[in-house]
């Protein structure tokens, strides 16, 4: 039997956190600490493994690990990766040692904190653990148990560790995850009965549904399309199911913001291209005009209250509603460039946003307030977390040479492709992102110092640490994306190919004839 990768994947940071949660607690001591922050480095390592040892060209997915778990369903424990998960778990692996680092001191002075040091490192873990399974799943019903369970590690990271009003942020949270997820529950179950109605009997595994429900009833495919959808569009977050999101975001620590909007909220937009789009070809076009209008509408909501926000977390929260419209827009509009887009851009979104909530979350714990309007010249007393800043401000707004501007380009390529007018839309929330950007620049780092910022300390040796690795990862893909574009490629046709459709042959005049060249010379 080959080497179980995506188990140990999985199994690695959980090991973890159980061994961090189960370490004496000591006042001041950084052992739970120190082994939160090599249990994920040791994850990295396994998942940069996996990455080298994936086979661009080779079968869809790898690293397969498959084995019955309960028969009677017809559920399994299986595992695997094609290139879009694999980008994913990347992306989970590559964050969680930079928020661990990040957030060294955020629960050491928490007023009124439920739980210990351990506790806020030991869920972390246990959140990469469970986030690298859910992208890896490769059975419906192990999928939907994952995506459950990632929901107590974040509960408990916003109300144990979070702001004043953080029990309501996480309960919120909650019910609305756990909405999404009641709604979802019954197209798995609707997959049962359908797949138990086959000749093959009921299975949940990706790989013997899709062929069944491509050919279902029209009717049952759309609900349980509908079913599927809804539960992902609350976890995007998209419009208008997106208000759970600047609360969270507001109370949450950085770090806990980060591991929820750069990671968690992937899910959404993961489950789309995997379980809408691979399981309900049908069901997907028929809803592509309604999901791309409240794509747009997304892109333009988000972008426009975020530039009316006075707290700095809520802002960027509204920033990512407005990214996840982009994200989406690029998925739906059934095409290449749009689809290797919108995979791209889960990834480059979640290292600018994770470098923006931890360079906002150091301002604020410097300053100890949220509000824009109590900030002014930081720039002049720290100029290298203004600089870390405005690198961190500049890649969320996508300029060219930074990794989500070839994101945004190939979403709106694919988005011209399909029909100019959401195009046309999408590029106004462009124009939006450099005002919200700017604007938030220009009120906190620049002008006059205000009073309470002159004695403002600089980033320390280890917050520079944490951020530059994003910086520097974001720098790179901005100008060599081709190791993320060239395994995510071959995933996105075979998904295109499931859906049933192709790249629009281009619009080329055909070449004149010899008697209608002769006429043109004459004139």
């Amino acid at each position: 039997m080959s080497f179980p990768w995506m188990t140990a994947a999985l199994l690695l940071p959980i090991v973890g956190s159980v061994v961090v949660a189960m370490l004496p607690t000591r006042p001041g001591s950084a052992l739970a600490k120190q082994v939160a922050l090599g249990f994920s480095v040791l994850t990295l390592v396994l998942a940069a493994a996996i990455g080298l040892g994936f086979e661009v060209g080779g079968d869809r997915y790898q690293f397969v690990e498959q084995h019955d778990w309960i028969t009677a369903f017809g559920a399994h424990y299986a595992l695997g990766v094609d290139g879009i998960g694999l980008t994913l778990v990347l992306l989970t692996a590559v964050l969680t040692p930079v928020v661990i680092l990040a957030s060294w001191h955020d629960a050491d002075d928490v007023s009124g904190a439920r739980w210990s040091v351990n506790s806020f490192f030991a869920w972390m873990l246990a959140l990469e653990g469970l986030a690298i399974g859910v992208f890896a799943a490769m059975d419906v019903f192990l999928f939907y148990v994952l995506f459950e369970a990632t929901l107590i590690p974040i509960y408990f990271l916003i109300g144990g560790f979070g702001g004043p009003r953080r029990a309501y942020a996480a309960v919120k949270f909650l019910i609305f995850s756990l909405l999404g997820g009641l709604v979802m529950l019954a197209s798995v179950v609707g997959l049962y009965v359908v797949s138990a109605d086959s000749a093959g009997g009921p299975t949940y595994l990706l790989t013997e549904l899709a062929p069944i429900t491509a050919n279902i009833d029209t009717n049952l495919g759309r609900w349980l399309f509908l079913g599927f959808f809804v539960a992902f569009a609350i976890k995007a977050p998209m419009f208008p199911v997106h208000t759970w999101l600047p609360t969270a975001a507001a109370e949450a620590t950085p770090g806990t913001s980060v591991l929820l909007v750069s990671i968690l909220d992937k899910i959404g937009t993961f489950g789309m291209i995997r379980f809408c789009l691979g399981l309900f070809p049908e069901a997907s076009q028929w809803a592509t005009p309604v999901v791309l209008v409240l794509a747009v509408i997304s892109v333009l909501y988000g972008a426009l209250a975020a530039i009316g926000q006075r707290s700095i977390p809520r802002l960027i929260a509204f920033t990512s509603v407005s990214h996840f419209g982009f994200i989406v827009l690029g998925i739906f509009v059934l095409n290449s460039a749009g689809q290797v887009g919108s995979t791209l851009y889960m990834f480059n979104h979640g290292l600018s946003t994770a470098a923006l909530f931890l360079v906002t979350g150091f301002l604020i714990s410097r300053r100890g307030s949220q509000s824009i309007g109590d900030f002014g010249g930081v720039q002049g007393v720290a100029p290298v977390l203004a600089g870390l800043f405005l690198v961190a401000g500049l890649s969320s707004l996508s300029l060219p040479g930074l990794s989500p501007f070839i994101s945004e380009f190939l979403v709106l390529v694919g988005a011209f492709t399909h029909n100019y007018w959401y195009a046309a839309a999408a590029v106004l929330g462009i124009v939006l992102a450099a005002l919200y950007i700017l604007l938030m620049y220009q009120r906190t780092m620049t002008g006059p110092v205000h009073p309470a910022v002159a004695g403002m300390r600089d980033l320390s040796r280890r917050e520079v640490g944490a951020l530059a690795p994003l910086v520097l990862l974001i720098v790179l893909l901005g100008f060599f994306p081709k190791p993320l574009t060239s395994i995510i490629n071959p995933a996105v046709q075979d998904t295109l190919q499931q859906v049933g459709v192709s790249d629009p042959k281009p619009d080329v005049p055909a070449p004149a004839t010899a008697s209608q060249a002769e006429e043109e010379s004459a004139q």
